[in-house]
């Protein structure tokens, strides 16, 4: 990260008027601008009560956050595929392995297949039904009330799923209080709300040339803390059950809410006469999207987050699917090589990362993401078709570059709103996710038992065709703005 960059993400004294573009790091005001400030309180200055020496801003909040929600997503599910298995007296799992035979398929091991892929379609849709809501109200307030806030309340609201699940794992509550800690979750804002904070704190502080970058750098936060999570979460559960994981997850949970109250700026001047509950949230983002956008933006914003709408929902749903598919026949793998399929699946945000990096010193953003779709989709053809441990790696390697397309887009749709928006436009991005989550297990996780008798693989098959439609229209667009940047200038 060069010096401009890393300034960018340093919390600043200097806070710009509502509407003004961020000026590059460069011009922000000398330390010597801002010395003879008269002192006020830091809760309505936005200076946290202790700033971070350190060249970050939120990246540990995303970190810890992602890092607890990757421990627990294979956990649970792994969690849910034991307590039906249990219920139904398939012993599959007890006995070493499902079975890895040429044979007719264990009937009771379809319908344990079947059960966790519904009731994994349950809690995502409770956590999406209230999370929704909140979001959208949240979004917009933190234009006017700071980001600080928004941060913290949905980590503790995180804290509070993986306090109900281990209360589940304790006392061997029924599989419904599982939905029970996801709403929660849900009520908070959820994941969702931390990433609108997170991508708007960005918005906010970093300059357009630079903001696909730092977006994605925030993105490959994610894809560390993933990584780390499913290596840890494999070979722990094997060690020593599920209960100390989901400890860790409620201990970084409750860090992640301590720090981002503590040690987080605020880039927005908080405003104490800032109502949370006010339909003026949900119109702000309506408006962005509406006629009167101004600049011509609406069409584009809409296209793009069509864009993002099915890139997402894609890699939602293959994401959710993996573990089964590596859990039954004919993988039949193990909680440890569970594990490392999930840190190889996340590697690809540390890959799309470096790769991002050096194809823009001689690639348009719109090529990169075209590029990164293609490596996505190969990656699920392959998977697909895998029938060994080896081919299931090989799909993991080919999706090196999947990760570059999210933070293109995203970084489009920010440099589309002014600076006071982009709280409304990540609230409604996040709306998007929760939509794409909702897609997601809705069609995937439906797909998968209603085609296990056909073609295993063919929800994977699916994601890679959808991927076509982003990919048509990001070119489309990209080659439009070359046709008019041409007859501009001739």
């Amino acid at each position: 990260m060069d010096d401009s960059d890393s300034s960018a993400i340093l919390p600043q004294e200097f806070i710009p008027p509502a509407g003004d573009e961020i000026p590059d790091s460069d011009a922000l005001p000398p330390d010597s601008a801002v010395v003879d400030k008269p002192p006020c309180s830091p809760l309505r200055s936005g200076r946290p009560p202790f700033p971070c020496p350190l060249p970050i801003s939120v990246e540990p909040v995303l970190f810890l956050s992602m890092f607890s929600l990757a421990l627990q997503m294979p956990l649970t599910t792994q969690y849910l595929w034991d307590r039906i298995s249990e219920d139904v007296g398939y012993n599959g799992t007890k006995s070493g392995g499902c079975r890895n035979t040429s044979g007719p398929p264990d009937p009771l091991e379809k319908e344990v297949e079947t059960l966790t892929a519904h009731w994994s379609l349950y809690i995502n849709l409770g956590g999406f039904a209230v999370g929704l809501f909140v979001v959208t109200l949240l979004g917009p307030w933190s234009d006017r009330a700071g980001r600080r806030a928004l941060l913290t309340v949905p980590s503790l609201g995180l804290a509070l799923q993986a306090g109900t699940y281990l209360a589940v794992l304790y006392l061997r509550l029924p599989v419904p209080w599982l939905l029970a800690g996801r709403l929660l979750s849900g009520l908070s804002g959820d994941f969702n709300a931390i990433l609108v904070g997170c991508f708007a704190h960005v918005g906010d502080t970093s300059a357009r040339r630079h903001r696909t970058f730092r977006v994605a750098v925030l993105e490959a936060c994610l894809g560390v803390a993933g990584m780390l999570a499913s290596v840890i979460g494999g070979k722990w559960r094997r060690a020593q059950g599920y209960i100390n994981p989901f400890w860790l997850a409620l201990a970084c949970n409750l860090a992640a809410a301590l720090y981002a109250w503590l040690f987080v700026a605020d880039t927005v001047t908080p405003d104490p006469g800032a109502r949370l509950f006010s339909g003026a949230h949900q119109r702000a983002v309506l408006r962005l999207y509406g006629r009167r956008s101004g600049g011509g933006r609406g069409p584009l914003l809409w296209l793009y987050a069509l864009c993002f709408l099915l890139v997402v929902t894609v890699h939602f749903g293959s994401r959710d699917l993996y573990v089964l598919y590596e859990l039954s026949a004919p993988l039949c793998w193990g909680p440890e090589l569970v594990g490392f399929g999930s840190a190889a699946l996340h590697l690809a945000y540390l890959s799309s990362l470096l790769g991002l990096r050096v194809l823009q010193l001689c690639l348009d953003e719109s090529w990169v993401a075209l590029l990164g779709l293609a490596s996505n989709g190969a990656a699920l053809l392959v998977i697909s078709t895998a029938s060994s441990t080896a081919l299931m790696f090989t799909g993991y390697g080919l999706n090196f570059l999947s990760m570059a397309s999210t933070p293109v887009l995203r970084s489009k749709l920010s440099k589309l709103v002014d600076s006071s928006q982009q709280g409304a436009l990540f609230a409604s991005v996040a709306c998007v996710e929760s939509l794409c989550s909702l897609l997601a297990t809705g069609v995937f996780n439906s797909l998968y038992p209603a085609t296990l008798h056909i073609f295993k693989g063919f929800p994977f098959l699916f994601g890679a065709i959808l991927l076509l439609i982003p990919a048509c229209i990001i070119g489309t667009i990209r080659c439009r703005e070359m046709r008019t940047a041409h007859d501009g200038t001739s």
